[in-house]
């Protein structure tokens, strides 16, 4: 796809180890892949890791690019992704992500540790007890989330005292009120082409009834994902690759 790139961005507690397996399957030579800073990329000074923050962070590093791009966003750098694609779709060819259903009403974080997280003084006890199990146990965790043991053994060694700062302070920063205040600004996506992607067992994105309802709202595609959860792009990354081509292909 020639004057087009295709930036990808990861969410949280990851990095970019999440995205190879999916850019193996692409069949593109322009993949970028972005890392959030604490989330694989260091932090610069003064940096709080608020949702403000990652949004105007990922505005600035798509700017540089000079050109629209195909962004694709997992977790929160999905909810970054949507984010943009209201404020400035003019930095975008196209736009793809798989938090949809977090922008809809009614949606709450449903998982404990993210309301853990939120909580000052329980959220770093949390982390500290996180940081302090050993990386083979970290990896034992990823895995039984569903990611391979390649990506879960590095997300397991990535973790540490920024990262886990940046989790308190990203979700501290973001109640479910400020996700919907957004939701109800989605229509504004829909100056760009949008594929709304729904792992059909991920249990931490509201269900298909949510990402529907945004994707309606922003003139974007859907597409569900049978058969994987929360880390589709390793868990069927040529399903995830198709579905992408296929959006791509009718732009």
């Amino acid at each position: 796809m020639p004057g087009v790139t295709l930036v990808l961005v990861n969410g949280n507690p990851e990095t970019a180890a999440i995205w190879p397996p999916l850019i193996g399957e692409l069949e593109r030579d322009d993949a970028l892949t972005l890392s959030p800073p604490g989330f694989g990329e260091p932090l610069p000074d003064g940096f709080g890791a608020t949702f403000d923050e990652y949004v105007a962070w990922l505005t600035e590093e798509i700017e540089g690019i000079g050109e629209p791009v195909d962004l694709l966003g997992h977790d929160w750098g999905a909810n970054f992704t949507l984010r943009l694609a209201c404020e400035r779709p003019d930095l975008l060819r196209s736009w793809s992500v798989d938090t949809a259903g977090c922008f809809a009403p009614g949606y709450l974080f449903d998982d404990v540790p993210c309301h853990i997280w939120q909580t000052p003084g329980a959220g770093e006890a949390a982390i500290a007890a996180w940081l302090a199990l050993r990386v083979e146990d970290r990896t034992s965790i990823n895995e039984s989330m569903g990611m391979t043991p390649e990506v879960a053994g590095a997300l397991a060694e990535a973790l540490d005292d920024d990262m886990g700062r940046c989790i308190l302070a990203l979700y501290r920063s973001v109640p479910e009120a400020v996700l919907s205040h957004w939701g109800q600004k989605v229509s504004a996506a829909s100056a760009r082409p949008g594929l709304v992607i729904v792992p059909a067992e991920d249990e931490y994105t509201g269900g298909e009834a949510r990402h529907r309802w945004v994707a309606e709202r922003a003139g974007a595609n859907v597409v569900v994902l049978e058969g994987v959860g929360h880390w589709w792009m390793v868990q069927d990354p040529a399903a995830g690759a198709a579905a992408l081509r296929q959006f791509w292909g009718e732009l």
